[in-house]
């Protein structure tokens, strides 16, 4: 994805794994344990988009449910 900083645009930004209808980001991992690192990694795509939703989702579990993070860019209304 292109994205605007500054009124600068960058066209290599980055690759986002999934968008859904131009408002959420899926972000997939599939690693023995999240890291906080891949926490910021998606609060620094939802910032460059501008865009307010973001889920993450780590494949690598036995219970996906304790898997999922949902992360908020600003306010959601």
């Amino acid at each position: 994805m292109s994205v605007k900083f500054k009124n600068t645009f960058i066209d290599s930004g980055f690759i986002a794994d999934i968008i859904v209808e131009d408002k959420v980001i899926i972000e997939i991992k599939a690693v023995a344990e999240i890291a906080n690192i891949h926490h910021q990694q998606l609060l620094t795509y939802l910032k460059l988009t501008d865009l307010k939703l973001g889920i993450l989702v780590n494949f690598n579990t036995d219970y996906i449910g304790k898997s999922i993070f949902r992360k908020i860019n600003g306010d959601l209304s």
